[in-house]
């Protein structure tokens, strides 16, 4: 069942651990996922199988992280623990052109198989149907950059803290402050949906207000990502109350509501959809088990996200750089030729952090959140903000920050306040 290629085929590739040999545990996974179980069973006819059978298409062995195999793996006795690339096509007849059908394909119960000792889901390389099926996002980095005013150079933007707790007539102030510093993007906390303390429909019109007077004095409007993340009915008459209000911007928990959710917001609206990454680490920190952030991102630009929050540089998190850099990379890869999607760099992020930023990336095609970073400035919000646009524009220059701080004030008391 091996081979280099599957015509119209989803092609999949894990990261597999074994006590058992690689061929048999892969095998395993491409029989279990399409037209096997435990025993034969009536009909599984030479034709059906030439049909459905998902197959191996590549198979190779690596050496390096056999830690922490899986608990239950069969072979554990006597085994020898071994792993390996494997890339697996499963027939694009079996699920059609869906992202639901698809997960149950390719991420279903294959991580209970007793031939493992270690699973992780890589990358999917999808078909043309899926371009079809599901349309690019509206906005991206082109049309954010449209609705934000920045025609070029970083997009800067920060979160509301307290994260949640505040009155409705709080972010009356905090938005107004904020925008009138100079952000491009301002979003609720990944935990401040539409939550008892302060409901969306009480702190909506607040946000507004205060959107549509920075407007009125500074000639730019700040993008506002309000978190809709509940149950998919919810979600959608959320999104419908917030257009009709003025809103340009929707925030949804993507690993937390899942695909198929997304999806249905997608189709719903037109705002802009900010993808949040809050959950996702539960299957992906894990190097032997859950999904990789290669392929995540994949589902999520086809469900329909504009931005994507890809880690964070100097992280308070526990993603590394390389890793981050790794995501921002992948995120501004063309998905089937296009589909672009805006990276959103979060987590600890202030001016001190923009040059590791630009080494690692070597763009300022991105979203920056700086939540403590602006907030936490000793000169306050406005000089946070101040802070982290002097340091953009210095990398940009080629201009080191201790350099750049002797002509900017807030740059210079946030590299002695954060550094």
């Amino acid at each position: 069942m091996r081979g280099n290629t599957l015509p119209d085929a989803i092609e999949v590739t894990y990261r597999i651990l074994s006590y058992l040999p690689l061929e048999q545990a892969a095998d395993a996974i491409a029989g279990e996922q399409t037209t096997g179980t435990f025993t034969k069973v009536a009909g599984e006819s030479p034709e059906l199988h030439r049909r459905h059978r998902a197959r191996i298409l590549d198979l190779t062995p690596i050496s390096e992280d056999l830690s922490a195999p899986l608990p239950g793996a069969r072979g554990r006795e006597n085994g020898v623990l071994r792993a390996g690339l494997v890339r697996i096509g499963y027939p694009l007849v079996n699920s059609g052109a869906s992202l639901t059908r698809t997960l149950a394909f390719i991420s279903g119960n294959l991580y209970e198989l007793s031939e493992l000792a270690g699973i992780k889901l890589l990358d999917i390389d999808f078909p043309e149907e899926f371009g079809t099926a599901y349309p690019p996002a509206p906005h991206g980095i082109t049309g954010t950059r449209k609705l934000v005013g920045r025609p070029s150079g970083v997009i800067l933007g920060t979160i509301v803290k307290p994260n949640i707790g505040l009155a409705a007539r709080d972010y009356y102030q905090v938005v107004r402050e904020l925008g009138l510093a100079g952000l491009d993007f301002i979003k609720d906390d990944e935990v401040n949906a539409d939550c008892p303390p302060t409901p969306l429909r009480d702190r909506v019109p607040q946000i507004i207000r205060a959107l549509d007077e920075v407007e009125s004095e500074t000639g730019r409007r700040p993008l506002y990502a309000f978190n809709i993340s509940d149950e998919v009915d919810h979600m959608l008459a959320s999104a419908d109350y917030i257009a009709e209000a003025g809103g340009k911007c929707v925030m949804v928990n993507t690993a937390i509501v899942g695909i198929p959710a997304l999806c249905a917001v997608r189709r719903h609206t037109d705002l802009v959809i900010h993808g949040h990454l809050a959950g996702f680490a539960a299957a992906s920190r894990h190097p032997n088990l859950g999904m990789g952030f290669t392929a995540f991102q994949k589902l999520a630009r086809f469900a329909g996200v504009d931005h994507l929050h890809v880690g964070g540089f100097q992280s308070k998190f526990f993603v590394e750089d390389t890793e981050t850099a790794a995501n921002v990379k992948a995120v501004r890869t063309p998905l089937l030729g296009g589909r672009e999607c805006l990276p959103v760099v979060s987590s600890a992020q202030w001016a001190g952090t923009a040059p590791t930023t630009w080494q690692h990336t070597g763009t300022d095609d991105l979203l920056v959140l700086a939540g403590g970073g602006i907030l936490g400035h000793p000169g306050g919000p406005d000089a946070g903000a101040r802070s982290m646009r002097q340091a953009w524009e210095a990398v940009a220059a080629g201009v080191s920050l201790p350099d750049a701080a002797k002509e900017h004030g807030e740059l210079a008391a946030a590299l002695a306040h954060f550094g």
